[in-house]
């Protein structure tokens, strides 16, 4: 049976080729305009068969004057839908302030059908060996069991009304992040943490945030999601680029929205722990230097808290590569092994021309569990006992037996007291010893057992 390719393709590919040569060796590009973006299937006799559309079907004659009536027809449609929502409320919503169930719906569909495109490309630039057959069979187990938590945090970041998603930051594709604002509004401004959410560098998305962004909004902190272009729309310099902007956004901008811009704290979990790692480092290399134009100071961050992440890449080149990321794929994300230093936080800051910029990062908090096998807690470790040889503010905290994602979801499914979480707002909230010191038992979103089994079955 002949092998089959995936790929994205513009339409401009569906013109006819000058030649047989030029179609076969024309190099290959990616695109994300949703207008014209469509997943083809390429086989080894070269013909291609769509698998996926991402713009409507285009159905309609042309008119002598050049129009195609389809085009018409939907220019027409299109303006009465927009005289409608007009008419409902000047603003797009139902007058209330609030999104239409309709508008909500579409919403919803828009995110769904993002997953499946970050699925397809995780597919496409994997590949599915037997690997990679076993691990996404785990990881349809995995979901199958946090399921019921699935839905229920889903359902509260797409319909709480203090949950403010798609704020633009940047002019960038996916410059966008989400807001959980807490029920309170009274007491002054409130601290902040920016998030900057995990995925491989491949599949990393802001809405993988809402758990920790419920969980901290209930104790009085805004929490920023931010997204971020994943790999292959941008390699790893275009994700540090869109972490800055949107830290710069949040350091410019959260006291519209009720935050403190004098009390903002950056995280990050797992990948997104190493892109905040790095946007943070070089934010303060170009403060030191001269010349260098910034639009947020690093003196606002009050902390940096790193989830599971990893910071010299060249100690974790192979480990990926038994993991399944492959090292030519790691590579091709990082922009080469001559740029592996570069992106390692843990390798820059013991640059000698360097040094001194260790005195100028904020207290850095690393979080990390034991039986991690995506990224070994020595990545943590490590990183701390540099900063702390320089001379830096860092300390790393274990959690015995807890996995990749044990921090990040189980446990704060699994309801009660949050280990982890208590520790961050300990840090964020050191002043105020009445919400420190605050007991919160949170409901429970998914059986025990079916907890246990997720963490038997993890991929990991």
């Amino acid at each position: 049976m002949p092998s089959q390719t995936l790929f994205p393709i513009s339409s401009s590919y569906l013109l006819p080729p000058k030649s047989s040569t030029e179609m076969m060796f024309k190099p290959p590009l990616i695109y994300d305009d949703p207008s014209t973006t469509t997943l083809l299937l390429l086989d080894d006799d070269h013909s291609v068969k769509p698998l996926l559309s991402r713009a409507s079907s285009f159905n309609g004659a042309v008119t002598p004057n050049g129009e195609s009536t389809g085009l018409h027809q939907n220019r027409r449609r299109r303006s009465n839908s927009d005289n409608c929502l007009s008419a409902a409320s000047p603003d797009g919503t139902n007058g209330n302030g609030q999104q239409t169930i309709g508008q909500e719906v579409s919403h919803a569909a828009a995110e769904t059908f993002l997953l499946t495109r970050l699925f397809l490309k995780l597919l496409s630039y994997l590949g599915v060996g037997y690997r990679w057959i076993t691990r996404f069979l785990a990881l349809g187990c995995y979901a199958f069991l946090l399921m019921p938590g699935f839905i229920q945090v889903g359902y509260y970041y797409f319909f709480s009304p203090h949950v403010r998603r798609s704020i633009v930051y940047g002019d960038q594709p996916r410059n966008r992040l989400d807001l959980y604002l807490p029920k309170n509004s009274n007491g002054g401004p409130k601290p902040v943490v920016a998030f900057v959410t995990g995925g491989a560098w491949i599949i990393g998305y802001k809405a993988w945030g809402s758990l920790l962004g419920q969980q901290l909004s209930e104790r009085d902190i805004i929490v920023a999601c931010i997204d971020y272009r994943n790999f292959p729309q941008g390699s790893i310099s275009d994700m540090v680029k869109d972490a800055s902007s949107g830290i710069s956004f949040i350091c410019n901008h959260i006291a519209e929205y009720g935050g403190d811009p004098d009390r903002i704290y950056l995280m990050g979990q797992s990948a997104g722990a190493h892109i905040a790692a790095c946007a943070l480092v070089d934010q303060v290399v170009k403060e030191s230097g001269e010349g260098d134009s910034v639009s947020w100071s690093s003196s606002q961050i009050n902390a940096y808290f790193g989830l599971s992440g990893g910071y010299n890449l060249l100690s974790l080149v192979d480990h990926f590569h038994s993991r399944g990321l492959y090292r030519s794929i790691f590579l091709s994300i990082m922009e080469g092994e001559e740029s592996l230093k570069q992106f390692s936080p843990e390798l820059v800051v013991q640059d000698p021309n360097l040094k001194h910029i260790v005195a100028r990062l904020p207290p850095i908090i690393l979080f990390h569990g034991t039986a991690d096998y995506s990224i070994p807690s020595d990545a943590s470790k490590c990183f701390a006992e540099t900063l702390q040889r320089l001379g830096g503010k860092a300390e790393v905290i274990l959690y015995e037996g807890k996995t990749h994602t044990d921090l990040f979801l189980q446990d704060p499914m699994r309801g009660g007291k949050d280990e982890m979480f208590e520790d961050i707002v300990s840090v964020v909230m050191g002043d105020n010893q009445e919400v420190v010191g605050k007991s919160v038992d949170r409901r429970r979103l998914v059986p025990e057992f079916m907890l246990k089994l997720a963490h038997w079955v993890s991929p990991f």
